[in-house]
């Protein structure tokens, strides 16, 4: 497959405090992000995970080494608006994302922005709604919506700018359980059924369970690296840099020392439920 994002040595330091050294954000960073992939990476806070979103789509511009966008080097400033068109970012909040008083609007923002035509700002707003599973609250008023509601309208406005990568950063860490089923379960439809690449920065190990592949990061680098059934059951290393394991491997966990023969990596509650039940 090809790569839609790649780094390369990359670091970053934020601007230090007065009379102190800057301390690395992210310390020489080789990644790549496969497209049509869905990959979660995983960190305490402080952990670097949020600073790597950000160069994802230029954002932050990395302080050495490089990240390639689609091919593109994000430090070229006349590829700017070219690397954004690839990559959109939904944040954690989506109050901060939303900008107009009715959800049509607010949708149809970002492909105004890029000189999309009239008619073809509509086909996407209404394909775009429509994918996210809220075209019936087209003409409503996105301040009324729920979290997980504004969230999605959120994402239809990334959608809509057509990305062939979407990066989550910290987006469903506002929500209740209810907001997160609802923004996840859009993330997995939008990659499974559009191809779209998907990149969710979380600290919610359960959120991780339904990805690809799993990138954990301690300290501004990258400690672990697979798929959720290698990351997860790895309980002893995660818990040192802060991380818990899904609740499903911490049953699993302590009923293996209990005596009970089950998997570890049964991480879906279905799947946890089955092991358990065989194994009585």
């Amino acid at each position: 497959m090809t790569d839609i994002i790649k780094t390369e040595h990359l670091t970053f330091s934020y601007p230090p405090d007065e009379g102190k050294e800057p301390v690395l954000a992210l310390k020489g960073i080789d990644l790549t992000i496969e497209k049509g992939s869905f990959t979660v990476i995983l960190g305490h806070n402080g952990s670097g995970k949020s600073t790597l979103a950000k160069h994802m789509n230029a954002v932050l511009l990395p302080g050495g080494g490089t990240v390639w966008v689609d091919g593109m080097d994000t430090k070229d400033e006349s590829l700017l608006l070219e690397v954004r068109r690839r990559v959109g970012m939904v944040f954690q909040n989506p109050d901060n994302q939303i900008v107009a008083n009715v959800v049509e609007e607010d949708v149809a923002f970002g492909p105004e922005n890029l000189g999309v035509p009239t008619e073809e700002i509509q086909r996407r707003v209404a394909a775009a709604l429509q994918a996210v599973g809220m075209d019936e609250f087209t003409m409503h008023a996105p301040h009324h919506l729920s979290g997980g509601q504004k969230q999605r309208i959120a994402i239809a406005g990334v959608i809509a700018m057509e990305p062939a990568c979407i990066v989550l950063d910290e987006s469903t860490a506002m929500l209740d359980p209810l907001g997160r089923r609802e923004v996840l379960d859009t993330v997995r439809w939008l990659n499974k059924n559009k191809g779209i690449t998907a990149v969710l920065i979380t600290h919610h190990m359960d959120e991780a369970a339904m990805a690809d592949r799993v990138v954990v990061m301690d300290s501004g680098s990258v400690v672990m690296d697979g798929t959720p059934r290698e990351i997860l059951v790895r309980m002893e290393e995660l818990r040192a840099i802060g991380l818990d394991a899904p609740h499903t491997v911490e049953l699993l966990h302590g009923l293996r020392e209990d005596g009970f023969d089950v998997p570890l990596d049964a991480l879906g509650i279905q799947e946890c439920a089955r092991a358990i039940v065989e194994a009585l």
